[in-house]
């Protein structure tokens, strides 16, 4: 059972504070909502309405979740999340999409929503919602309440959801290329010494200290299920390998977690390596992607975890192109397909038979121009790997796995030192590419819209497909948009820019609105409401001189609207309902409305619709829409309508 929750905190004037540090956040609710917090997972903390509960007027609910391990490092927004959301909306009964807008602000992605829905047994149920996703993780806040009581708690609910804020690190980061890769480097154990004798290993890992890289290895021990020449760390502090058996088939990528000591198969899979080739080196680079080479070099192939994806970045060895490939490539030649990436995209190679290292730029695929002869090494021998990695102090090394040792080499000088015994098949580390975290701007803002949406009958909430939709843009030409048989309808244009939106159907009062069109992709639907009789609509662009009961010249497009309206309609009769707030006298209000009233029934006469078909009524401030204790509510009130009262 969830318990009510009293939060201590610096209370702002606006309402009270409540910030959760652990998960990186804070926001302020009104000081008279209480807060409850449920015992599910995830807990659910949710600011109500009400002395109870479970009889809150209204609610906001914050859920934190992980983001699904498929979806983990995919750009969510790109993927069609919003899409997700308005199917999800459009799922609920009769439902009214009034605003579905995405955003990508850099560090986190969010998608905002505003819908009403049928509820069960009566009545509808209004939906304001923020979904934001940070870290690896989504960030769920949503409003619910009884359209009803729009008036009392709509205004509460939408700025709480607007005070919402990231503040601090929060969570640790879950996505692959916003973690930080640590100073550990590994090495695959090329031997084991078992039951008294040397034997062949290449399944144990050894870890490594950076800060005294000549002491005693940690051993992970058979962490691997198969024999392996090829090892890559990611940024996630996990270690990739794959079998060194020359099946000549897809392979699939092993996934080893040194700090639990676990580990699985990933989906990532490795084409054909090719006949008489295995898979002898791997390494990362700066974005964290993996590469994987066979020993002829003829093929290297780069996993990238953030995106799942698997992509051959050469069929063929550029080295074939240099005037030295015949001192390194000749029948029976060792390999020279052990290699590492430094963090200037620079791909070093080392050649097994003599240590000599070969540079080829990752980005271009240029070869450099010569063999590098090292000092310090064995005339002789097998050389398997090499390894950028920075040490305890800072400063950048280039570790060589020779036959019997681990040498670090001085690329100035070309020389190479003795750092400790041990035959490694593979080395792994990446922390030469973490770098001091870079300030994150949010992606410019797009220059094209996409407006989507549905034409729904204002009363049932059904899909009008029949309905006529044209945009004009400012100086441009009338476009005709088409409707599905479900009545939605997609529209492309320029951001920012406002819209003329003209939507006509027979038995329904036109709609003739201004939209402007928000950034990237949105969702709106338009509403026509049917010309039946008793249905009352507002003349809310009809407006008097203060206090008087001139029109406004403004008010001539949404009086011709009528006028149009009233013609296409000729059995149509209405009644105009005059109305203002509660300022004053009562009866000079009534009076005032009268006469409002009296002037909008003068226009149309004028304008050729026969007086016999218009009634009319002053109600002055008897039947409000909206609050009269302040100005910007009263201005509602003041207002003239109609209702149809014959077709």
């Amino acid at each position: 059972m969830g318990l009510p929750l009293r939060l201590l905190a610096q209370v702002p004037a606006a309402g009270q504070a409540y910030t959760d540090a652990r998960a990186g956040y804070r926001l302020v609710y009104p000081r008279d909502w209480q807060v409850y917090q449920s015992d599910t997972k995830p807990p659910v903390v949710s600011f109500y309405a009400g002395e109870e509960w479970a009889q809150a007027q209204a609610a906001v609910s914050l859920t934190i979740r992980p983001v699904p391990a498929r979806r983990l490092n995919l750009n969510l927004l790109a993927a069609g999340q919003a899409d997700s959301v308005w199917q999800g909306i459009m799922a609920q009964p009769q439902a009214r999409v009034l605003r579905l807008e995405q955003h990508d602000a850099g560090t986190y992605q969010e998608i905002r929503y505003d819908y009403t829905y049928a509820a069960t047994g009566g009545g509808r149920t209004h939906v304001l919602g923020r979904q934001l996703w940070r870290g690896g993780y989504a960030f769920e806040l949503e409003y619910r309440a009884v359209a009803a009581a729009d008036g009392r708690h709509l205004a509460a609910g939408r700025q709480l959801l607007e005070s919402f804020v990231f503040a601090g690190k929060g969570l640790p980061s879950r996505r692959y290329a916003e973690q930080p890769c640590d100073d550990k480097m590994y090495g695959i154990a090329a031997l084991r010494f078992h039951n008294g004798q040397w034997e062949d290993d290449c399944r144990t890992i050894h870890e490594f200290s950076v800060s005294r890289p000549s002491t005693a290895p940690k051993q992970h021990r058979l962490a691997l299920p198969f024999q392996s020449y090829a090892l890559a760390k990611g940024f996630d502090n996990c270690l990739y390998a794959v079998t060194k058996s020359p099946t000549d088939a897809p392979e699939l990528v092993y996934r080893y977690n040194p700090a639990t000591h676990t580990g699985e198969y990933t989906p990532w899979r490795l084409p054909r390596q090719g006949s008489e080739n295995v898979w002898i080196s791997a390494a990362t680079d700066e974005r964290g992607d993996l590469y994987f080479i066979t020993s002829s070099a003829d093929l290297l192939v780069r996993v990238s975890p953030a995106t799942d994806s698997v992509s051959v970045v050469w069929a063929a060895d550029p080295l074939r192109k240099t005037p030295y490939y015949a001192a390194i490539g000749f029948p029976g030649a060792g390999t020279h397909a052990n290699f590492c990436i430094d963090d200037d995209n620079a791909l070093y190679e080392v050649y097994s038979t003599d240590g000599s290292l070969l540079k080829i730029d990752l980005t271009t695929r240029r070869p450099g121009t010569e063999l590098m002869q090292l000092g310090g090494l064995p005339e002789r021998g097998g050389y398997s790997d090499l390894l950028v990695q920075r040490d305890a102090a800072g400063r950048r090394r280039l570790y060589l796995a020779g036959p019997k040792a681990l040498y670090d080499v001085d690329l100035n000088l070309r020389q190479a030192t003795q750092v400790r015994k041990g035959i490694y098949t593979d080395l792994a580390g990446c922390n030469v590419f973490r770098s001091p975290a870079k300030p994150v701007t949010a992606p410019r803002t797009p220059s094209t819209a996409l407006w989507r949406g549905r034409v729904l009958d204002a009363v049932t909430y059904q899909p009008l497909p029949q309905a006529q939709l044209r945009l004009r843009g400012t100086g441009g030409p009338e476009i005709t948009v088409q409707l599905t048989p479900q009545g939605t309808f997609a529209v492309g244009g320029q951001t920012g820019y406002p819209y003329v939106t003209q939507v006509q159907l027979a038995g329904y009062l036109s709609v003739d609105s201004l939209y402007t069109l928000a950034p990237g992709a949105s969702v709106q639907d338009i509403l026509l409401r049917p010309l039946n009789v008793g249905t009352t609509l507002s003349l809310d662009k009809v407006q008097f001189e203060q206090g008087q009961a001139a029109l406004l010249s403004s008010s001539t497009p949404a009086l011709d609207q009528l006028v149009v309206l009233l013609t296409n309609n000729p059995g149509m009769t209405i009644e105009l309902r005059g109305h203002t707030d509660n300022v004053g006298d009562p009866q000079k209000n009534v009076e005032l409305s009268q006469q409002r009233v009296a002037a909008v029934k003068a226009y149309l006469v004028n304008h050729g619709i026969a007086e016999g078909r218009i009634t009319g009524i002053g109600l002055g401030g008897a039947e409000p829409r909206a609050s009269n204790a302040q100005e910007a509510t009263r201005q509602l009130n003041r207002r003239v309508e109609f209702r149809v009262t014959g077709r």
